[in-house]
Order: C-alpha cells, then structure tokens, then sequence
C-alpha cells in the first residue's frame, strides 16, 4: 500500500461529497429522480402516469378488457376516462408508427400487433396454442354462430350429419357454451357462443358477422 500512496498521494482517497445545489445529474439517472409527468412534458408522445398504467394493463392482459374493468385497474375515475386514454393510446401509436394497435374485440379493449406483421410474428407461434378448427368444426360453428341459441337438432339439420361430437369438441375449446334450454318435450339444450369466439375472431359483437350473403359461393 505504500507504493500505491507514493505513487498517487493524498488524494488518491478522496472524502464523499455532497453534489452542488447546480451541479447536472447524470443522463443514466433521470429516469430514477425524476417524475413520470415530467418527463412526459420534455418528450414527445410520452405517457403520463394514467396512460401508462392503461397500456401496461393492455399489454399484460390476456383478453379483452371492458372499460370499466380497465378504469378499475389503471385508477382511473370511470369508464368514460378509461376509453379516452385509448383513443389517446391509439393516435400516439399511429404517431409512432408502432407495430402495436388497440381493438375493440369481445366488449373489451386489447393490444395486438398489426396485420402487416403477421406473417413474421407466426413464426413465432409454438406448436397447439394456434386455434385449429376442421371443416366440419367450422361449419358447425358457423351455424350455432348465425342461429343462436340453437337446438343439436336444429345444427343437424342444416348440416345433414350427425353434430353431437363436433358441438362436444367446440365446447372443449371454449367457443360454443349452452345457452340454455328449449321449450320443447324433454327440454333439449340450446347452443351459443362464447366470448372467446368473438376473440378469436376478432370480433366485439354478433353484430359484426360477415353478412349471410357474403358467406354464399358465387356463381
């Protein structure tokens, strides 16, 4: 050690001081002192405090979320605020050219990527999470979508087979649910959708179903 004090001397060890009142703090270290809105007023399109918690709750969200639900979860007042930070979410991701985009699908609000992004995005995409349907489980589906609530019996007579195992399956993956019971002898169940069809879809109502005729093949 005395060959490092003969080398640098005295001040080799220097005392801790306190910063001046003027003196800059580092760049690396704004981020720690100061405020969210602050920040939000030097840079442009930033977040403040609400905004950001609204797009955090987007982001982490595995389904859609009502409104009201997300005005619970990012503090807000109600859900009248909770739709105006996401139309204010939705002009700065336009404004940033971001690949991310708020929808309006199943009554809720969700953040997705771009359709322009898709065919990159799906390589990603692990084998079984992807929703597979065979022609007959589309049909089906198609069915109890435009005649809910629908009798088996009903869906199998417009299809002409048996339904049974297929509406079973459609159940299992959570898009078909019994919506409750008919009138008739022996009160058979009625069929409908789920919220996760109008998800999976990409949907926010029945309403937004392409209309029958465009489902027609043409001539």
């Amino acid at each position: 050690m005395n060959h490092l004090r003969q080398r640098f001397g005295p001040a080799a060890r220097r005392p801790y001081t306190r910063h001046r009142d003027n003196a800059r703090v580092p760049r690396a270290l704004h981020a720690r002192f100061d405020p969210v809105g602050e920040a939000a007023a030097r840079v442009p399109n930033a977040r403040d405090g609400k905004l950001a918690r609204v797009e955090a709750a987007l982001l982490i969200a595995d389904e859609p979320l009502a409104a009201r639900k997300l005005a619970d979860v990012a503090g807000l007042l109600d859900a009248a605020e909770a739709r105006a930070a996401v139309e204010r979410l939705r002009v700065l991701y336009d404004a940033d050219g971001t690949a991310f985009q708020i929808e309006e699908i199943a009554g809720g609000y969700q953040l997705l990527t771009r359709p322009v992004y898709h065919s990159w995005l799906a390589r990603l995409k692990r084998t079984g999470h992807e929703l597979r349907l065979t022609g007959a489980a589309l049909e089906t589906l198609a069915v109890v979508a435009y005649r809910q609530p629908i009798m088996r019996a009903e869906v199998e007579k417009v299809r002409g087979v048996a339904c049974g195992e297929v509406i079973r399956q459609l159940m299992e993956k959570g898009l078909v649910k019994v919506a409750g019971r008919h009138d008739s002898l022996g009160r058979p169940q009625l069929y409908g959708t789920t919220k996760k069809f109008l998800q999976a879809f990409g949907m926010n109502t029945l309403d937004d179903l392409p209309q029958v005729e465009s489902l027609r093949p043409p001539k």
